[in-house]
This record gives C-alpha cells, structure tokens and sequence, in this order.
C-alpha cells in the first residue's frame, strides 16, 4: 500500500489542532487517536483559511 503525500504541513496540522482543542489528544496517541468528528472540523478549518487567503490574494 502506498503511503499518501499529506497536503497540509505537519505544523499546520499542529496549529489546527491546538485552535480547535484536540491538540493534547495527538500528543499522547498520534493523529490515529483523533476522533472523525475532529478530523472533518480540521479539514473545514483549513478550507476556510484557504477561501480567506485568496479572497485576499483577489483583492489585492
């Protein structure tokens, strides 16, 4: 099985973690011991910030 290239850097990951409040959970049993729950809200979070860095690469 081949190993996917993630998309989003490690610190990222990290910061999206630690805004939404499961940070310590990956500290102690990986990003495998997040619930779906958080995974969905993590990916939901970075969509937003991308959508908000090209509205303003748009404006600019």
């Amino acid at each position: 099985m081949s190993r996917r290239r993630s998309v989003m850097s490690d610190q990222f990951k990290a910061e999206l973690a630690r805004d939404l409040g499961f940070y310590e959970t990956v500290q102690r049993e990986g990003w495998g011991g997040i619930r779906t729950k958080d995974a969905g809200n993590m990916v939901k979070r970075a969509i937003e910030i991308a959508e908000q860095a090209m509205a303003r690469s748009t404006q600019s």
